[in-house]
C-alpha cells in the first residue's frame, strides 16, 4: 500500500511539473511575439488583390494631326458690319462640311468655331472703303471637346459686293458710282428749277447750285460699309497644324447640322 501511494504521488508530481513547464513555455512564446512599442506600420493585406481589378494606364494616347492648310467650310452665326464693329469683337461660326482623315471624321459638321475681329475701319467721306479682318482661335466639338486653333478666312459669300484678299481682309464696295449719281441728280434738279424760274440763264445757275448741293451731300456722306450678314458662308484655312486626342473624337452620330437662316437678299 505504501509503495502504491508513493508511486501515485510521484506520477502526480510529474504531471504537475510537466503542466507547469508547458504553461511557462507558452507564456514565453506569447511574450516574444509582442512588439516592443506601438504599432506604426499598416496591417497586412487581408488577401491578394486580383490583377485584373487594378486600373492600368498605358501612358499613350492616340494623337491625330490635322495639317496646316486644311480648309473648313463654315457659316457665320452673327452678322458683322463696319458700321458698329470694332477690334476685339467676337465672331461665331459653325462648320457646314466634315473634315475627314483616313476614312474617319475628325471634325464633324456642326462644330463651333470662335474668333475675333483684329481691326475694323469705316469707309471715308471722300475716299476709302470699309474693311475689317478676323482670326479664328477656338474649335469646340459637339461633345464639348475644345481645342485652340489658328485660322483665317480665305473667301466669303455674303450675297453682296464685298471682296476678300489673301490675308482674309474683307473690303466693302466703293461708293463712286453712287456719288456720281447723287451729283448728277441734284444738278439736273437744280437746272430744272432754274429754267422754270429764269429761262436759259436760270438753267445754268440752277445747274450750278444743284451740282454744289450734290457735291456737299457727297462730302458729308460716308461710302457703303463692309458687311457680312448672318448666314454668310466662309472658307477658313488652318494656319498651323491642329493636334487632336483620338479618344475625344469618337462619334456615334455625325452629319447633323441645324439649319442656318440664309443671308438676306441685298442690293448689288
Amino acid at each position: 500500500m505504501k509503495r502504491t501511494s508513493r508511486k501515485r504521488i510521484a506520477i502526480i508530481k510529474y504531471a504537475v511539473v510537466t503542466l507547469a513547464c508547458s504553461l511557462i513555455l507558452s507564456s514565453l512564446k506569447m511574450f516574444a511575439q509582442q512588439p516592443d512599442g506601438p504599432q506604426t506600420s499598416p496591417p497586412p493585406a487581408v488577401g491578394p488583390v486580383a490583377r485584373s481589378s487594378i486600373p492600368r494606364h498605358s501612358g499613350t494616347t492616340e494623337r491625330i494631326t490635322v495639317p496646316a492648310g486644311t480648309r473648313l467650310a463654315v457659316v457665320l452665326e452673327n452678322g458683322i458690319s463696319t458700321r458698329d464693329a470694332k477690334a476685339g469683337d467676337s465672331v461665331y461660326l459653325r462648320t457646314s462640311f466634315p473634315v475627314t482623315q483616313n476614312n474617319r471624321v475628325v471634325i464633324p459638321i456642326g462644330s463651333y468655331v470662335r474668333g475675333e475681329l483684329l481691326d475694323s475701319k469705316r469707309p471715308g467721306r471722300i475716299k476709302g472703303r470699309g474693311e475689317f479682318r478676323m482670326r479664328l482661335t477656338t474649335l469646340i466639338f459637339p461633345n464639348g471637346y475644345t481645342v485652340d486653333l489658328l485660322g483665317a478666312p480665305r473667301s466669303a459669300d455674303s450675297g453682296g459686293n464685298e471682296t476678300m484678299d489673301s490675308e482674309g481682309k474683307v473690303t466693302g464696295p466703293g461708293g463712286k458710282g453712287k456719288d456720281a449719281e447723287t451729283i448728277a441728280t441734284t444738278t439736273a434738279t437744280g437746272a430744272g428749277i432754274g429754267a422754270i424760274a429764269s429761262g436759259a440763264k436760270g438753267l445754268g445757275i440752277g445747274a450750278g447750285i444743284g451740282g454744289a448741293a450734290g457735291l456737299a451731300a457727297v462730302l458729308l456722306t460716308r461710302g457703303p460699309d463692309a458687311h457680312l450678314p448672318r448666314g454668310s458662308t466662309l472658307d477658313i484655312e488652318l494656319e498651323r497644324e491642329l493636334t487632336l486626342e483620338g479618344d475625344q473624337i469618337r462619334y456615334t452620330d455625325v452629319g447633323q447640322f441645324s439649319p442656318i437662316t440664309p443671308p438676306p437678299a441685298r442690293e448689288q
